[in-house]
């Protein structure tokens, strides 16, 4: 892992690495927070996963925190008006289906899309990170897969009452993960990190986690083409 990024040269103390970076890692930060507070809110919908879901909750807290010193590290002050506004349309879906009691959209936007949009930025980030923040991202990582895994359990348990509102949840959220993905290329291309790995990586955690909840292959084909147009 260290050798790619050694191999690729790059300049972590440059102005334009922490330019980057400055946006890269206040995203990192805030999709801690978001996760933080939607799982709240989430044990609030789900009383009999409560604990569960607080747990995921704290798990999140110490990623921000982990993030926030990486930040430190390279001495870069994270843009974090920059990431709200990047995060600005899964959250007003979040929150609106939250209001409504829609547990499956909010299962579907924190546990499927924000958590594989999260595992894919970071296996790619891994080998291109300096070393103190590619230690904190392998730890970050292990996490993320078990809470993707809450909400695949979750949603499999309930598939049959939950399929339809999933596709509709899907339609009208994928497409803002495309968006978000343009937004963050060129900043995530300073860093190394190309924008087509981004959108396999997403594509293969997003494709098993549906696999996994209980959709067909067709399905998945179906439902992972929705806004793709625009990546």
């Amino acid at each position: 892992m260290q050798q790619v990024a050694a191999d690729l040269e790059i300049d972590f103390k440059s102005e334009k690495y922490k330019d980057a970076y400055s946006r890269i890692n206040a995203i990192v930060i805030e999709g801690e927070q978001e996760a933080y507070e939607n799982y709240i809110q989430l044990s609030q919908l789900l009383p009999d996963d409560k604990e569960d879901l607080i747990r995921l909750s704290k798990m999140e807290s110490r990623h921000k925190k982990g993030f926030e010193a990486c930040g430190r590290n390279l001495q870069v002050s994270p843009d974090i008006e920059f990431a709200k506004e990047f995060f600005a349309g899964l959250h007003g879906n979040f929150q609106k289906a939250a209001a409504e009691g829609k547990v499956v959209t909010c299962l579907l936007i924190q546990s499927l899309i924000i958590e594989c949009f999260a595992i894919a930025a970071y296996n790619i980030y891994i080998p291109v990170a300096d070393d103190f923040a590619r230690k904190i991202t392998e730890g970050v990582v292990k996490d993320e897969y078990s809470h993707l895994n809450f909400g695949e359990v979750w949603l499999q348990k309930n598939f049959a009452q939950s399929k339809a509102e999933l596709e509709e949840a899907n339609r009208h959220n994928l497409p803002i993960v495309w968006k978000m993905l343009n937004q963050v290329a060129d900043d995530a291309a300073v860093l190394a990190m190309e924008k087509e790995a981004l959108v396999e990586d997403f594509m293969i955690q997003y494709g098993e986690a549906l696999s996994n909840i209980g959709f067909t292959t067709r399905d998945i084909m179906r439902m992972s083409a929705y806004g793709l147009t625009a990546a």
